[in-house]
């Protein structure tokens, strides 16, 4: 029997599990909520959980944004293993008695604050002629990568249990953790692996908002309870500075005109805004105001929620 998908924009605060891809994670909320578009904004590897802002509908036009935001991960280390792949995954290459004491592990933690530079791992959905890093490296053939520059803006020792070190990390787009852990265990001299991965942040969303909710929780709701879970388009844009405009420039931006709004100090991306507070879309503000549209929602739009009981599409069930 075929299923209805419709029309449904706003974020979902999605807590990934663990074992699942971000690609499943989508289709499935998309399922839930039989939408007809989805998205996510930033890659969890099937091995990692916590926080995946899942878009539905117009909020894809916006998700791009999220990729480049900073991000903050609760993350676990096992202390005197080092492995192929920097995490529990791989085979296990040395094994070193591990470093415990908490004041050489504070000493060393604060290296690795600030301008970074790191080698992606060949365990990487990063993309070489077309294909995955890990495609190569399944099949045992190394691939030369750039060191990228990266920022570690705070890493802090949450905890220390026996062999396992538990820190926290607001870091850069562009982050790997695995490699993170690695580096922090050759700093100690006994080698470390990742064993544990939560992102709790992505830009200003997090994981501690009461929006957030697990798949299971979503699947336990009613229609309307799920609908309610949904948080507004504008809610990735919320770090950005926001812009008020009257009926008329409003109906001017969402034509792709640009604007002069001399009176607007802000430069660079923002927010706007029209009469009854209603959210058009991203705008890119220039010297002197002048303000080009960026990404404007279709004219039609709700800032969240279903639009009415329209049907866009039909699939099979």
């Amino acid at each position: 029997m075929p299923s209805t998908r419709r029309r449904v924009d706003g974020v979902i605060l999605l807590d990934k599990p663990l074992g699942i891809s971000s690609q499943q994670a989508v289709s499935r909320v998309r399922h839930a909520f039989h939408a007809a578009k989805a998205g996510h904004t930033g890659t969890l590897d099937p091995a990692a959980g916590g926080l995946l802002p899942i878009c539905l509908g117009e909020a894809t036009k916006f998700s791009h944004l999220l990729l480049d935001a900073d991000k903050t991960y609760l993350a676990t280390l096992k202390l005197g293993i080092v492995t192929s792949t920097g995490d529990a995954e791989g085979d296990i290459l040395e094994r070193k008695p591990p470093v415990t004491d908490r004041e050489t592990i504070l000493l060393a933690l604060e290296k690795f604050r600030g301008a970074l530079t790191q080698t992606p791992p060949m365990h990487s959905a990063l993309k070489h002629h077309g294909v995955p890093l890990y495609e190569y490296a399944r099949k045992g053939i190394e691939i030369e990568r750039q060191p990228r520059c990266i920022q570690i803006h705070d890493i802090q020792l949450i905890d220390l249990n026996d062999i396992f070190l538990k820190i926290r990390v607001h870091c850069s787009k562009g982050t790997y953790i695995r490699v993170l852990a690695a580096d922090i265990g050759a700093a100690l001299g006994c080698g470390a692996s990742l064993c544990g991965l939560t992102r709790t942040q992505t830009g200003g969303l997090t994981l501690s908002h009461p929006a957030a909710c697990t798949l299971e929780v979503l699947r336990t709701m009613t229609d309307v309870e799920r609908l309610a879970r949904l948080l507004p388009v504008d809610t990735l844009l919320a770090i950005l500075p926001a812009i008020d405009v009257d009926a008329e420039q409003a109906e001017r931006l969402l034509l792709g005109q640009k604007l002069g709004l001399k009176a607007v100090r802000t430069v660079g991306f923002a927010r706007i805004y029209g009469p009854n507070l209603r959210f058009l879309g991203l705008v890119e503000v220039g010297e002197g105001g002048r303000t080009v549209p960026y990404r404007m929602l279709a004219q039609n739009h709700e800032t969240s929620g279903v639009m009415g009981d329209e049907i866009l599409e039909k699939t099979p069930g």
